[in-house]
């Protein structure tokens, strides 16, 4: 049974209790999703952080998002904490508009995987692995063939679903690509029956001010704390 309460609190352990069951890998009260999805993290309350240590490979980074920073867990050095900003949505507004050049949005797929990596990492999002595209229908606006903005669904809390993965080329920014397709998956989410949310990180003014336009509101200010494996 899923504890609720404040579900975003915790969303990563939320998520992998609920909506990531199926691609959750355990080792005693520690659980991460399956590596090639992703490197998140948790522990249960009270769990013995010892218990992360074969949950990943030597040289691999777990990411746990927490109420409060967490030491680093035996056998693991610490590579950052950073406070998240943490938004949700309780009533989206109105759609921002029509792509622009009438560029349609469409589901990525498989066969869009290895250009939705290159943007990942060029763009650098979040974590973004092999299968990461599966977590969720991504949606995408390509041009000529070539990818140039997405977005989709990552982490999947009860009742919530975390917009993610929002990217545009640098040569298509300031297009609105970001916007409308955040507004996509957000309305997509509140189709469904559930609440969106996402995290950016404060000092990014540009995708604060885009997603407070788009209705979201601050839910929150988790830390991200990344662990490398020794």
């Amino acid at each position: 049974m899923v504890e609720l309460g404040n579900v975003l609190a915790r969303p990563v352990w939320q998520a992998l209790r609920s909506g990531w069951a199926a691609r959750a890998v355990r080792h005693g009260r520690a659980v991460r999703l399956d590596r090639a999805f992703g490197p998140f993290a948790a522990l249960d309350p009270g769990a013995d952080p010892a218990d992360l240590a074969p949950l990943a490979q030597p040289g691999e980074a777990l990411w746990l998002v927490e109420p409060q920073p967490l030491p680093p867990p035996p056998g693991f050095a610490l590579v950052r904490h950073g406070q998240l900003l943490q938004l949700a949505c309780d009533a989206l507004a109105a759609s921002p508009g029509p792509l622009p050049d009438g560029l349609p949005a469409r589901v990525l797929g498989d066969a869009d995987a290895a250009q939705m990596l290159a943007l990942a990492a060029l763009t650098r999002p979040g974590p973004f692995h092999a299968q990461t595209h599966r977590l969720s229908a991504f949606l995408g606006v390509a041009d000529g063939g070539r990818l140039l903005a997405m977005a989709g669904e990552r982490m999947q809390p009860p009742g919530h679903a975390e917009v993610s993965g929002v990217c545009t080329h640098p040569e298509a920014q300031g297009r609105g690509l970001a916007a409308r397709l955040s507004w996509l998956i957000a309305a997509r989410i509140v189709a469904a029956g559930k609440r969106p949310f996402l995290h950016v990180w404060p000092d990014n003014a540009g995708a604060v001010a885009l997603y407070q336009r788009l209705g979201f509101a601050e839910s929150g200010r988790p830390w991200l704390s990344l662990y490398t494996k020794l």
